[in-house]
């Protein structure tokens, strides 16, 4: 799946959001559910060069497999999972690091000055633009599509979304006035064919919009209740989802299955600490916030059938679904770590997917292109923005 290429004030935005909204104790302690190891991934990791390709994972035999196999932890008590190292064959993407790059079937999707422009190059012409008053917020690509989001920089006027057919070039908008028309801001993600973002419903409700592009049909689906809101909207391949939270002082986050307009809580979630989630086949991926004041610290967690599992620390914000597996970003647990992007999937289990260069680094939030994925590394050593196929 595609998930949405953020600017760089992602960070603040979501400090901003959980000091708005921001759930629970200031740690986790008396949260209900899983309790996050406090262990480090570096010591299961190999010694592989940074960047460097491994023709497969290591032979390292963690505690709980993620393999498949018989019954596997609770939801209050997780089976801890060391990782591997499995890392890609990473390739450069041209261009400053600065510029967030999607790239994916051939195509480079990217966000130039600060949300200020934009540029889609490929098998096609050359395509890009901008608009005054308006920054990009969102680029999404995946299989047959771009889309680019452009938020009005006073957050005045709904959201535009130009919509490119990679097949044919040719171009449409949803935005204020679509049958199911756009927002100011609101989250949106990508996936196939199918478009999902924020829309007003009865009552002013805060609701899933899921536009399919094929088609240029929109419907309207689940609605938040009342005194609540969502982010965070995901397509797994289990089905979409989105983590609400409401208007209490402090707020509780929820993560939701979304099937058409019915809302279903994710199981063995701690009450109120989620932050990311995507649902797959046959469980869910997710993350929680254990300290109120370290809204960048996450940990997360998988369910798959009788299995649940914990993978150990990573960055809030981080989570795509990408190739068949779950994707987060972690930074370094000790003086002198590398940042890590980790992959997990049910077949294959927990592996170190790509190391940063020095240390003192931290990751943008990986971006699916659909068979390829994408990331930014910021450290001590130089910044890099590189890409591999997901297979």
């Amino acid at each position: 799946m595609s998930v949405r290429q953020r600017v760089p004030r992602y960070a603040a935005a979501a400090a901003l959001l959980v000091t708005l909204t921001g759930c629970g104790a200031d740690t986790g302690s008396g949260a209900a559910g899983p309790s996050p190891a406090t262990g480090s991934s570096s010591a299961a990791a190999s010694t592989s060069p940074t960047g460097s390709p491994t023709g497969s994972p290591s032979t390292a035999s963690p505690s709980g497999t993620g393999s498949a196999g018989g019954p596997t932890g609770s939801p209050s008590s997780p089976t801890p999972l060391s990782a591997s190292t499995h890392v890609l064959r990473w390739s450069a993407v041209p261009g400053p690091a600065r510029d967030t790059t999607t790239r994916g079937g051939g195509w480079t999707l990217t966000v130039t000055g600060n949300g200020s422009g934009w540029t889609l190059d490929g098998p096609g012409t050359g395509r890009g633009g901008g608009a005054s008053g308006r920054k990009v917020s969102d680029a999404l690509l995946d299989q047959h599509w771009a889309v680019v989001v452009q938020q009005d920089a006073h957050e005045a006027r709904p959201s535009v979304a130009e919509v490119i057919d990679l097949r044919t070039g040719r171009r449409s908008a949803i935005d204020g006035g679509s049958d199911v028309p756009t927002t100011t801001g609101g989250s949106w993600t990508l996936a196939g064919d199918r478009l999902l973002h924020a829309t007003y419903g009865p009552h002013r409700a805060y609701c899933v919009a899921t536009a399919d592009l094929s088609t240029g049909r929109s419907t309207l689906g689940w609605c938040a209740p009342p005194r609540h809101g969502f982010n965070g909207a995901r397509i797994g391949s289990g089905g979409d989802s989105v983590m609400s939270f409401d208007a209490g002082r402090p707020s509780c986050r929820t993560l939701v299955a979304v099937d058409g307009s019915r809302g279903t809580p994710f199981p063995g979630v701690p009450p109120c600490t989620a932050w990311d989630g995507v649902r797959t086949a046959d469980g869910a991926v997710w993350s929680v916030v254990p300290n109120a004041h370290q809204v960048e610290a996450a940990h997360f967690y998988a369910h798959s059938g009788d299995r649940w599992l914990d993978l150990g620390p990573g960055s809030s914000g981080s989570l795509v679904w990408c190739g068949n597996a779950a994707w987060f970003g972690r930074d370094p647990q000790r003086d002198g770590d590398p940042a890590e992007l980790m992959r997990w999937s049910a077949a294959d289990g927990l592996s170190v997917a790509y190391r940063s260069h020095g240390s003192r680094a931290f990751l943008s939030a990986p971006r699916c292109g659909g068979d390829t994925i994408t990331v930014t590394a910021f450290t001590d050593a130089g910044d890099e923005q590189v890409s591999a196929p997901v297979g």
